[in-house]
């Protein structure tokens, strides 16, 4: 098939764009630079000449607390410009596959969530991240992810390594809750579903759920290097601007059942991302 694919300088993005040329498509990889998705007018040329078969959307504005601060600088990349894209593949005929977070959820529930459970969004980051579901329209795909991490870049697993290495602080909160996703697993079920057209609401994580403090420690473990030089604090601790939810572990029922394969769990996805790392 032909992809465009947004945020291409992001971790999904990325991945998806890699997974997408090993499987044979004709990928149009579209970092921030390529493709401002805020510009109508940019989204719509670009769509409409191309003609994509799909269009995977995982571009958008993570900073949690930046997005405080600036409400409508997330508003116009989380939600407005998904009404672009989802405009353009309207005119092109192709289908949309749209990225969104856990963060929806206020982390209350006590137990994980499953794609028809109400949300309660508790910043500007993640109610901007609502309405880009929303303005994605019926005839998309919408996949919830959480925690994402990769081999390469910006992420949690480099992270802990590089600040092991230069020799701390190792300071991770342990009172939320979540499951971290290996963007390479993700991109797997995001073509899956962008071929097969799945519309609706899906939730696709690794399986399991753990801490950021257990994630360090687990990290080092698989490094070889002694997991308990990682201290506990809790999310008080940290001078964020937003707050967070505590636990929004994600129940994959879409895909279970739609009689898809569930991902592997997240530890063995951790400890094969941190033994390719360290070699």
């Amino acid at each position: 098939m032909k992809v465009l694919i947004t945020g291409t300088g992001g971790q999904v993005g990325h991945a998806m764009a890699e997974h997408c040329a090993a499987q044979g498509d004709d990928v149009v990889a579209a970092d921030r630079a390529a493709l401002d998705i805020t510009d109508r007018d940019a989204v719509l040329a670009a769509i409409t000449t191309l003609q994509p078969d799909v269009v995977v959307n995982p571009a958008a504005n993570t900073d949690v607390d930046g997005c405080e601060r600036d409400p409508d600088a997330a508003y116009a990349v989380n939600s407005l410009a998904v009404r672009h894209l989802a405009d353009g593949c309207r005119l092109a005929g192709a289908h949309l596959v749209h990225v969104s977070t856990d963060y929806v959820f206020d982390g209350r529930k006590g137990a994980p969530y499953v794609e028809w459970d109400e949300t309660g969004p508790l910043s500007v980051y993640a109610r901007s991240k609502l309405g880009g579901e929303r303005e994605a329209g019926p005839d998309a795909t919408v996949v919830r992810t959480s925690w994402v991490f990769s081999r390469g870049g910006k992420n949690f697993v480099q992270a802990v390594l590089d600040r092991a290495a230069a020799g701390g602080p190792l300071r991770y909160i342990d009172d939320q809750r979540g499951t971290p996703t290996l963007a390479d697993d993700l991109a797997v079920v995001l073509r899956q579903l962008a071929v097969e057209r799945r519309t609706g609401l899906f939730h696709v994580s690794n399986g399991g759920e753990t801490t950021r403090f257990d994630q360090a420690r687990r990290v080092l473990a698989a490094a070889g290097l002694d997991p308990d030089q990682v201290v506990p604090i809790t999310s008080d601790e940290l001078p964020w601007v937003a707050e967070r939810p505590s636990a929004t572990v994600l129940d994959n029922a879409a895909l279970r059942l739609s009689g898809m394969r569930a991902l592997r769990d997240h530890t063995e996805a951790l400890d094969e991302v941190v033994k390719e790392l360290i070699r």
